[in-house]
């Protein structure tokens, strides 16, 4: 018989993270669960390696780096297929408390109404600094965002309560949902491809739900940052790419139609601002990077 809970890291050529993770893991109070690590196509040997220090692990390896959402995917598909109840996407750079993963199975155990759930999460260097505190969504200019990001936690921080969607760092989801609505958008690759499943659970008549003593470490922005700064700054020009293509992309499936005219002219200056920003400052590389991203934002769409 499965375990009640997969928990679902996706490696892509991260021992350090990866093995700082699992680590957390197996300190929780909640011991029915399995971790699935799904290599993402590393070049460094790092899921056998991992295979080879935790031999309880379930190592599913991809050929190729499909991004947070195929990897994520193969490893739900797993989850799924063998029956599992719940799924957990836990992101690599992340530390647990040792009870984090009690709380959300008693919720989700008692709640069927609730479709997902999130941890509240601190930056893991500063740990008394928000990453994510609940997440909004606002329609009228097309805005996602986390409460409290960089702040120290406010009351709201400390009730259970419905949020707009839920992130992918410690997206924690029912199976059975997960049936209904499909998977993660494999084209999106990463970014907004939690935000896009969150949508689609409520769209489907369930609530998502943020749970305050349920909580997590975040390192944040590992897998895109250069170790040394470039001409182009630490941030990889693809970042943008991703980011902004899937923002445009997020936008025309889910912004209402009376509120076209403020999302455009919200997000005209935001892109701008950034054009701006990287003409100015010489980054090329990212200024070309926006401007694709529009360009393929406009012309492809989300696809399932």
């Amino acid at each position: 018989m499965p375990k009640k809970t997969a928990i679902i890291i996706v490696n892509w050529n991260s021992f350090n993270h990866c093995n700082n993770c699992i680590r957390s893991i197996k300190n929780s109070v909640e011991k029915d669960y399995d971790i699935i690590v799904v290599d993402n196509g590393s070049a460094d040997n790092s899921g056998k390696l991992l295979k080879e220090e935790f031999t309880d692990i379930i190592l599913i390896e991809s050929p190729i780096n499909s991004g947070f959402s195929g990897g994520n995917n193969l490893g739900l598909i797993y989850s799924i297929k063998n029956k599992y109840t719940y799924s957990f996407l836990l992101n690599n750079d992340t530390f647990v408390e040792p009870d984090f993963l009690v709380h959300l199975v008693r919720y989700m155990d008692t709640h069927i109404e609730a479709g997902a759930i999130q941890p509240k999460i601190f930056f893991h260097t500063k740990r008394n600094i928000l990453w994510n505190g609940g997440s909004i969504y606002n329609k009228i200019f097309g805005i996602t965002y986390s409460k409290r990001y960089l702040r120290k936690e406010g009351l709201q921080q400390k009730k259970i309560q419905e949020v707009d969607w839920i992130t992918g760092c410690g997206f924690f989801a029912k199976n059975k949902v997960l049936e209904e609505v499909g998977i993660l958008a494999e084209n999106m690759f990463i970014y907004f491809e939690d935000v896009d499943l969150s949508l689609r659970i409520k769209q489907n008549g369930s609530k998502l739900v943020f749970h305050p003593e349920s909580i997590i470490y975040h390192i944040a922005g590992s897998s895109f940052k250069n170790k040394e700064k470039t001409k182009e700054g630490y941030s990889n020009p693809n970042v943008f790419y991703l980011n902004f293509r899937n923002r445009i992309w997020f936008l025309k499936r889910y912004t209402p139609f009376y509120y076209i005219p403020t999302v455009l002219l919200y997000n005209f200056i935001y892109f701008s601002a950034f054009l701006f920003y990287f003409l100015v400052r010489r980054r090329f590389q990212k200024f070309n990077a926006v401007l694709r991203a529009i360009k393929d934002g406009f012309i492809g769409k989300i696809q399932y």
